[in-house]
C-alpha cells in the first residue's frame, strides 16, 4: 500500500527534517509540502491524502482548526513545540502527538502507530538514518522480534542476503530482519562498506584477508561475486 502524505508547518527546517525521516519509508509518497494550513486545505481539497504531518501554531489557520474544518480528515500526527495543546491534539483522534525537536526513535514509535491505522502490513521492516558524520556516529534500527533495534554501523561485520531478508552480522551478535540487501548498500557509507557478491557487503576495515576469489572476516570465509571482481580490484588493489 502506497500511503500519500502532506507535510504542513510554516517552519521550514521542520519541514525538512520529516522529509529526511520519512525517506525511510519506501511506502510514503510525499505529495506537498505546506508552510500554512490554507496551502494544506487546497491540496486536501484536490487529491487523495492519508496521513498529514500537522503543525498545530501556525499563523492565521491553526492546525486544529484545519482539522476541525475536515469532513474526512486523513490520519493525523500533530507536531509542535507547545506540549499544551497535547489533550486537544487526541480529542481530535490524532495518531500521535510528537513535541519537537523530534527524535528519530520517538518518530519511529509515531510510524508504527500510523501503519497500524492504516492497516498496512508490509511497511519497512528495516528503518535506516542516513549517515552523518563519521561510522562512530552512524546508526541504523532494524525491526527484530517487532522491536527496533539500535545498531551502531562501526560494529558490522557484514550483510549477508537471506532472500527476502538480510542478516547483518555485528561483532557480538546476528540480527536478521525482513528488507532487501540492495536498500542497504544505498545507505551504508561508500567508503567504508563495499558489495563483494550479490549476497555479501562487507566492512572494509574488518577484512582480515583476501584473495582473487575469498575475502576472509572474523575467521569466516566470503566468496567475491564474478560480478563484482573489478570493484574489489579496485578497492584492495588486488592483483587478480
Amino acid at each position: 500500500m502506497e500511503i500519500k502524505a502532506i507535510l504542513v508547518d510554516d517552519e521550514p527546517h521542520a519541514i525538512e527534517v520529516l522529509d529526511n525521516y520519512l525517506r525511510n519509508f519506501n511506502e510514503i509518497e510525499i505529495v506537498a509540502r505546506c508552510q500554512d494550513a490554507i496551502q494544506a486545505f487546497q491540496v486536501l481539497q484536490q487529491q487523495k491524502v492519508d496521513l498529514m504531518f500537522l503543525d498545530v501554531k501556525m499563523p492565521g489557520l491553526t492546525g486544529t482548526e484545519l482539522l476541525r474544518s475536515l469532513k474526512t480528515p486523513p490520519k493525523v500526527v500533530f507536531t509542535t513545540a507547545y506540549q499544551d495543546y497535547a489533550v486537544e491534539g487526541f480529542d481530535l483522534n490524532a495518531v500521535d502527538y510528537l513535541l519537537k525537536p523530534i527524535p528519530f526513535d520517538r518518530f519511529l514509535r509515531a510510524m508504527d502507530k500510523v501503519f497500524t491505522g492504516l492497516n498496512v502490513t508490509n511497511q519497512p521492516v528495516s528503518i535506516v538514518q542516513k549517515p552523518t558524520v563519521s561510522n562512530q556516529d552512524v546508526f541504523l534500527y532494524l525491526k527484530v522480534d517487532r522491536k527496533m533495534v539500535k545498531v551502531n554501523v562501526n560494529d558490522i561485520l557484514w550483510v549477508e542476503s537471506l532472500r527476502d531478508y538480510i542478516k547483518v552480522v555485528l561483532k557480538d551478535k546476528a540480527l536478521i530482519t525482513k528488507q532487501k540487501i540492495s536498500l542497504l548498500e544505498e545507505l551504508l557509507p561508500e567508503d567504508s562498506f563495499i558489495r563483494v557478491h550479490r549476497s555479501f557487503i562487507v566492512a572494509v576495515d574488518k577484512v582480515e584477508s583476501y584473495h582473487a576469489h575469498k575475502i576472509e572476516i572474523a575467521g569466516k570465509e566470503l566468496p567475491i561475486g564474478r560480478n563484482f571482481r573489478n570493484d574489489c580490484q579496485r578497492r584492495f588493489k588486488l592483483n587478480f
